[in-house]
């Protein structure tokens, strides 16, 4: 049974930094896609990042680019979000995600298969 959890959410103040891990267990994210999302409420759920092993290439939302990144640790199977500079606006729910799909869209959560129980950020002073 394929399970994915996340961990390391929490408060941060504007402009500090969080980094978001999510442990997979009966899978191997080593071959598969991995992705973040996050969501507010009332409004529906958005991509944040996503790392297609497929085809090498690691997509961000515009809202974060240059200050998220996504990245692997194929040793412990987890994957990672570093999130830096982070402002109120960053403030959610936080999902990770894999899928069976070669190269699902990146931003489309239809193409996602294995989903994490969320995890809280909040960021604000």
């Amino acid at each position: 049974q394929v399970k994915v959890v996340e961990s390391g959410g929490g408060l941060a103040q504007p402009g500090g930094s969080l980094r978001l891990s999510c442990a997979a267990s009966g899978y191997s994210l080593k071959y598969y896609a991995i992705g973040w999302f996050r969501q507010v409420p009332g409004k529906e759920r958005e991509g944040v990042s996503c790392d297609i092993e497929y085809d090498g290439r690691t997509y961000y939302a515009d809202s974060v680019k240059g200050r998220f990144t996504i990245f692997r640790d194929d040793d412990n199977n987890t994957m990672n979000l570093q999130m830096d500079d982070l402002a109120p606006a960053d403030t959610a729910v936080y999902y990770c995600a894999t899928s069976l799909r070669e190269q699902p869209e990146c931003f489309n959560l239809q193409g996602w298969d294995f989903w994490g129980q969320g995890i809280q950020v909040t960021v604000s002073s």
